[in-house]
């Protein structure tokens, strides 16, 4: 089996480089599902309403995640640094509100009203809602207003968060045997943007 080549996603034009939205996903690309608030007893106190919120992480570093496109199958990552500038990046350019649902359709009514990195995993706030953090994960906590997607959340059609944005890496691409690495690039980009 031939080992498939690791790509480090980074940032390096802040003007046009980040995460511009979230999606809410079935299968999240991290492997980690959100919790729904309502349904899990928060350590400091038993949540006995609808609350309509769910937290999770958005980003974890040194995360292998495969991806496929066409014919070529790689693996991509984010390092705990371009975590945290992705996760800074996002409240600056206040994208809060901006969610799709499957990566595929905008969808309104859900916003972001917290977002962290964790610094201390021992210590930090994702433990609350036994989130299990190592470190240098992108923590996410969000209000559904909209009453359609929150039934899709507690009917486990939506179980976590998954990100759309532009990063600066897919160039190193061993794009051998490919008919122009330019344009298989641009392809693949826009591909990626889709499937993130």
């Amino acid at each position: 089996m031939e080992k498939l080549q690791n790509i480090e996603l980074t940032i390096k034009d802040e003007d046009k480089d980040g995460v511009f939205a979230v999606s809410l996903v079935e299968s999240p690309a991290i492997e980690r599902d959100f919790i729904a608030l309502s349904k899990h007893e928060v350590k400091l106190k038993v949540i006995d309403e609808d609350k309509r919120i769910v937290v999770g992480f958005a980003l974890v570093p040194d995360k292998l995640i495969y991806r496929r496109i066409k014919d070529k199958e790689f693996n991509v990552y984010f390092s705990k640094d371009t975590v945290k500038q992705a996760s800074e990046l996002f409240m600056k350019n206040m994208n809060l509100s901006k969610f799709t649902l499957e990566h595929d359709k905008n969808v309104s009514g859900i916003n972001v009203i917290e977002s962290w990195t964790v610094e201390d995993a021992k210590n930090d706030k994702a433990n609350l809602y036994n989130l299990e953090p190592k470190g240098g994960e992108w923590v996410l906590m969000s209000k559904i207003y909209n009453d359609e997607v929150w039934q899709e959340v507690k009917q486990g059609t939506f179980k976590g968060y998954s990100i759309e944005g532009m990063f600066d890496g897919l160039q190193n691409l061993d794009l051998s045997n490919q008919v122009s690495e330019e344009e298989e690039t641009k392809e693949l980009i826009i591909d990626f943007l889709k499937s993130i």
